[in-house]
């Protein structure tokens, strides 16, 4: 026995350094200053204080941070200071040292960014919504603080992702619906592209086993089919770029089992009548003197040569960038064969900013280049400026932010034709105040596509918009229920509290009014059930004061308790909630108050 302990410890040990030696290597390999020392030492350290330490795996613990540190360099692209907090992040969580003793050892940003991840630690769904909201808020807020304590969270939820085999079904099924619901849409919004993927794949995998190989086997299964296709697709685009002299290569990409998933229940189409699970990726390297930009153009000129385009399908992402730095250019064109496919044209620095997101935005423009729009600064700004609101409850928070970390973007034009990325549902309110505050606060309608509309219009990708203001005109408090982005509404807010102390007035009369409605929804427990829930009750602006989830075989049963103003919201959330293909029952169990609502 002792003899067997030795020998596992001995094995152990080459383990660990061999992890951490793959590790240095990536470092060394990357473009970062090479703080070898710095990241020796962490390890060190961590190692020391995890010492004797098992995951539910069985592997010394040593080898999630070393894993979690692997992920932040070679995958998300960041250097040192993030590797090093990487390698300490669960130190203070899970042992005796304080965050001064890293303070101490390592300096304030290692100390800063492993004390932003250890008040995150938890999961972000608590026991009651409340405690959620007050949990996400606590996330973005360390976002706000030092963007890298995002990064490595979200590289800890991949690695945690990766090994759930290892835990418990239960917590299996906890961490995959948080990851979908919380950690993937942050991922997307910081442009992880890649990792946002994983991650929706995984939680598919582990929320619903039996859809995800059924949906694994037909893609394997029509794998060649998809290769020959490939090859005759592409062979004359090789053919065509070759001649223009260019540096590029070509990938196949394949739609993921969760994306396939995802089309199929939005289209009710079956797997067979998807036709785009096959797009072809060209990365290209710019000829010296030429814009990056003309280039992607060039190329998809050379394309129509080939092939008929898509009318339709053109997604011009080079002239102007998604919020999240993305930049490409999309269109689809018919095969040989019949087929439809999508080809997306990227530069290799465009690539790069796919798939490493917010870190190689930043790397681009730290090194004095441009990296296309700052859509992604400005979001992180309005996220910080509704933190800095000492005023809003975590509810009322949650339901602020939903809309802007994950709404489809639509875009309008100003009347000088410059280009102005809101999120879809935006009013001509939300426009304005994007503009600039006191823009808004005067605002009284806008001339859409030369007709007068009025604050409360909604907005349309490819609508121009005048905004049309007076100097009598002030905010009025009905301007909180036409606004629907973040920085309108916190506005708004701010405004009644500095000039007039209205909004204090309004909400204490609001929640006099106010009401307790609890409802039961039933049904079979399908993927994203209770995310589509949770979704109705914050599109009706109906707080959720409690939140309660019970599984039982392929039966779910969730009693919700809200926090509501008006009679007829109940009404609309429960005619919502029955329209969910899976929800069989959906009950109104009590109302304290006044209100008489229907069952």
């Amino acid at each position: 026995m002792d003899n067997y302990d030795e020998n596992r410890n001995i094995d152990e040990e080459a383990l660990i350094n061999t992890a951490f030696g793959e590790l240095l290597d990536i470092y060394l390999a990357s473009r970062h200053r090479k703080k070898v020392e710095l990241i020796t030492k962490a390890f060190n350290f961590a190692r020391q204080a995890h010492k004797g330490v098992r995951r539910h795996s069985g592997e010394p613990y040593i080898m999630h941070p070393l894993a979690v540190a692997r992920i932040v360099c070679q995958e998300i692209g960041l250097g040192s200071t993030s590797i090093c907090a990487a390698l300490l992040h669960d130190v203070v969580e899970d042992t005796d040292y304080t965050v001064e003793d890293i303070r101490n050892l390592f300096g304030d940003k290692i100390a800063g960014i492993v004390d932003g991840l250890t008040k995150i630690s938890g999961g972000v769904f608590g026991a009651h919504a409340s405690q959620q909201a007050e949990n996400f808020k606590k996330l973005l807020l360390t976002m706000s603080e030092d963007i890298r304590v995002i990064l490595i969270k979200i590289a800890d939820r991949l690695h945690n992702m990766r090994t759930l085999k290892f835990m418990q079904t239960n917590k299996q099924y906890k961490i995959a619906g948080e990851t979908l619901y919380i950690y993937a849409p942050i991922a997307y919004r910081l442009g992880l592209s890649r990792i946002k993927t994983e991650l929706e794949n995984l939680s598919f995998k582990y929320e619903h086993p039996e859809e995800y190989a059924r949906i694994e086997k037909k893609i394997e299964k029509t794998q060649n089919e998809r290769d020959i296709l490939y090859g005759e697709f592409t062979h004359p685009i090789c053919e065509q770029l070759d001649a223009m002299g260019l540096k590029y290569h070509i990938i196949g990409r394949v739609k993921s089992p969760y994306s396939i998933w995802n089309k199929m229940q939005k289209k009710h189409v079956a797997f067979e009548d998807i036709y785009d699970i096959l797009a072809v990726r060209i990365i290209f390297t710019p000829r010296e003197g030429e814009d990056e930009n003309n280039e992607c153009f060039k190329i998809y000129i050379a394309l129509t040569k080939l092939y008929n385009s898509h009318p339709d399908r053109l997604r011009d992402w080079v002239s102007k960038p998604r919020a999240n730095g993305y930049k490409a250019l999309h269109a689809t064109f018919m095969s040989q064969r019949g087929e439809w496919i999508e080809v997306q044209i990227r530069s290799e620095k465009m690539n790069e900013v796919a798939e490493r997101g917010i870190a190689a935005h930043w790397k681009y423009k730290s090194e004095g280049e441009d990296s296309g729009d700052d859509q992604l600064e400005n979001w992180l700004h309005t996220i910080k400026e509704i933190l800095d609101d000492p005023q809003p409850n975590a509810l009322d928070f949650l339901d602020t932010i939903k809309l802007n970390l994950y709404a489809t973007e639509i875009f309008v034009f100003t009347p000088k034709g410059d280009i102005r990325t809101l999120a879809q549902g935006a009013t001509v309110l939300d426009l304005a105040y994007q503009l600039h505050s006191e823009l808004g606060e005067h605002c009284i309608g806008a001339n859409v596509n030369r007709s007068a509309r009025p604050l409360s219009y909604i907005l349309q990708s490819g609508d121009q918009v005048e905004i049309l203001t007076s100097k009598k005109q002030q905010p009025e408090p009905e301007w909180l229920e036409i606004a629907v982005t973040a920085k309108a509404k916190d506005s708004i807010k701010k405004y009644f509290r500095k000039s007039r102390g209205i909004l204090s007035i309004l909400e204490q009369e609001k929640e006099a009014k106010a009401r307790i409605a609890r409802i039961r929804i039933s049904g079979e427990d399908s993927f994203g059930v209770l995310m589509r829930i949770l979704n109705i009750i914050c599109d009706h602006k109906a707080n959720m004061r409690d939140l309660h989830v019970t599984t039982k075989g392929k039966m779910f049963h969730c009693d919700v308790e809200l926090v509501i103003f008006k009679q007829k919201v109940v009404s609309q959330i429960c005619m919502k909630l029955r329209s969910i293909e899976s929800v069989t029952a959906v009950n109104v169990v009590e109302i304290e108050g006044k209100l008489n609502v229907e069952s």
